[in-house]
């Protein structure tokens, strides 16, 4: 894909792409594969006092950090949204996002409706939203179940929440319900591409098109 910096004086806008869904609906093994074809996309890795699942990385899957640190956080105003889900604190540190953005580059965030309500409230013409909804809930339930990484109980907490999770999908730009994963990754790739060429996000288009107004000696 061709940078938009490449066809047009100045440098866009980054967007803020907010993907969320329902506890295993597929929207994290989605981001990955989307960030991996975009190169112009960075992930905001968010902090959690959730504890570290074995197949997780501190620093790329999470940055995990005491309940302490958290709060501390909060009160120093160092984080763009915080919210409490499945009885885990997550949020989103303000500096990384802010200087990606600055750089004209796009970033994706992986976290719950919470998360994107408050981001949304801060950042509105920024933020691009996508609600990710699983075939049908017993497709989520053995999802769940097989990806090995939550006890029973953890589980069917899960699926306790999911009545009040997919009630959020109104709040959100795009809705994509995650039949198949390749055309699930290229629907999201598609609505990159489009939102990157909002008149908005071209800030030197008026420049551009100036030079279509005077007819050639």
């Amino acid at each position: 894909m061709i940078a938009l910096d490449r066809l047009i004086p100045g440098r866009r806008r980054g967007l803020m792409l907010v993907m969320s869904s329902p506890s295993g609906a597929g929207k994290t093994s989605i981001s990955r594969a989307v960030l991996a074809q975009e190169s112009e996309l960075d992930l905001s890795i968010s902090v959690t006092t959730r504890p570290r699942r074995p197949a997780e990385v501190d620093g790329r899957d999470y940055h995990f950090i005491t309940p302490d640190r958290f709060a501390a956080m909060i009160e120093a105003g160092e984080l763009l949204e915080h919210a409490t889900v499945y009885g885990h604190s997550y949020a989103t540190p303000k500096a990384p996002v802010l200087a990606a953005l600055a750089a004209g580059r796009d970033v994706l965030f992986d976290i719950d409706w919470q998360g994107a309500q408050q981001l949304r409230e801060a950042v509105s013409e920024d933020m691009v939203g996508v609600f990710i909804l699983p075939p049908s809930t017993e497709e989520l339930a053995a999802r769940l179940r097989t990806r090995a990484q939550d006890s029973d109980a953890e589980v069917q907490f899960r699926l306790a929440q999911i009545a009040n999770d997919v009630t959020h999908w109104p709040e959100y730009d795009y809705v994509l319900i995650n039949q198949d994963f390749e055309n699930s990754v290229g629907a999201v790739r598609a609505i990159i591409a489009a939102e990157r060429l909002r008149r908005v996000r071209q800030p030197g288009l008026g420049e551009f098109v100036k030079q279509f107004r005077h007819q050639p000696s």
